[in-house]
């Protein structure tokens, strides 16, 4: 067991439960001053303290004595989803009626590492974002901490509320309003980010275009986000990205072009992708248009990204990699009535590459691991109830067949 690794593994589970070392060594019937040696590398516990430390932080014994604390991070947009059922849409200026009111995560942030944690319990994951000083902010870092995810690097922002989406969801109909507030997400910057003290293998972040301060321009490297990506980069981290649609594709392209120099990976709609460059990802009669899909990832990787363009879509996932090696692998084809809802599908599939490409898959290992754990949150109404884990994932592969492209 290494000690140094073991300390800083313990530290991070113990604040990821917002717990203290005193309250950590209370549950042991320890000193606070073992605890804090551990977390210094000055050495361990006794071995029979093993199985209690697995239970007080959720994860193997296993993932304890391995010693390693590098996993994945996942930072950028965070949101609560205020959601309401109403009676029916009103029309301008008349009144609707909430029949029921619930809460529920969303965002890249969440929505992509609770998927991330419910396909490994032991993999060591980050939230790196912002909240607001209130119940909605509160909300969030519960729920994270459900599921054993660090939450030391969640800021609170001073001069914003908790971004949230209000969804309005018509009772008859099914349809659903949205009406987003920025909040926090538009108060989330570099300065906000702990780039010295990042331990972890991949830096994920999302949603560009829609975290403002990280998206203002900058002198040298085209934006702010571009100069965060490349910071980290420079500490041998490995950057992926995550974006969403814009209309305005002129502002889609000047947002994301200058990023690409400082990825590993970028991850996409094929709607997103192509807007960078113009091209149609879909022919006349709808169907996607493979072509132009593949000459807008080939100019991401002449635009610098450093291992792989991944894209996504409802027939296929795509992936060229540094070699331009193009890669495709259909849909699964599922059984009517099995779609639930389809909010959370493109952080699911993201999820899927972040877990393949961690765990070190062949392009199109990855790309079906990645179909096959969005194909699992299509099962549910919401981002997240859908997700299963690993082997569950797995066996998608063997239920169903895929579709031919």
């Amino acid at each position: 067991m290494n000690t140094v690794n073991f300390g800083k593994m313990v530290s991070k589970l113990r604040k990821s439960l917002g717990m203290t070392q005193d309250e950590l060594a209370k549950k042991l019937n320890i000193s606070d001053k073992a605890v804090s040696k551990w977390e210094n590398g000055i050495g361990y516990p006794d071995i029979t303290q093993l199985p209690a430390l697995s239970k007080i932080f959720g994860v193997s014994i296993d993932y304890l004595l391995t010693g390693n604390s590098r996993g994945i991070v996942i930072a950028g947009n965070i949101l609560v989803d205020v959601i309401n059922i109403i009676d029916k849409y009103p029309q301008k200026s008349m009144l609707a009626t909430v029949l029921e009111k619930s809460m529920a995560v969303g965002g890249c942030v969440p929505n992509t590492i609770i998927d991330l944690a419910k396909i490994d319990r032991d993999l060591y994951l980050s939230a790196v974002c912002k909240v607001g000083n209130d119940e909605y902010g509160r909300f969030l870092v519960s729920q994270l901490k459900k599921y054993g995810i660090d939450v030391s690097g969640i800021k609170t922002s001073t001069k914003f509320d908790t971004s949230i989406s209000n969804v309005m969801s018509d009772s008859t109909t099914g349809e659903r309003t949205f009406f987003y507030s920025g909040g926090a997400n538009k108060d989330f910057g570099i300065d906000d980010i702990d780039v010295d003290n990042l331990d972890c293998e991949i830096f994920h972040i999302g949603y560009v275009l829609l975290l403002d301060m990280l998206d203002a321009k900058d002198d040298e490297y085209g934006t702010k986000m571009a100069r965060l990506l490349h910071n980290i980069s420079e500490k041998g981290i490995k950057t992926s990205i995550d974006v969403i649609s814009s209309p305005d594709q002129e502002k889609f392209a000047g947002a994301i072009v200058p990023l690409l120099k400082y990825c590993n990976y970028t991850m996409m709609n094929e709607i997103e992708c192509c807007s960078v460059t113009g091209l149609s990802p879909r022919k006349e009669d709808g169907s996607v248009d493979v072509e132009n899909i593949r000459k807008t990832m080939e100019y991401f990787i002449d635009c610098g990204v450093k291992e792989k363009v991944i894209v996504h879509c409802c027939e296929a996932g795509f992936m060229m990699n540094n070699k331009k090696e193009f890669t495709i692998v259909p849909s699964l084809l599922l059984p009517k009535g099995y779609i639930k809802g389809s909010v959370g599908a493109g952080d699911a599939f993201a999820a899927g590459c972040l877990y393949g490409i961690y765990q070190g898959y062949d392009d199109k290992k990855i790309l079906e691991f990645a179909s096959c754990a969005a194909a699992c949150n299509l099962a549910s109404a919401d981002a997240i109830g859908g997700m299963k884990p690993k082997k569950e994932i797995e066996e998608m592969e063997k239920l169903y067949k895929r579709s031919v492209l």
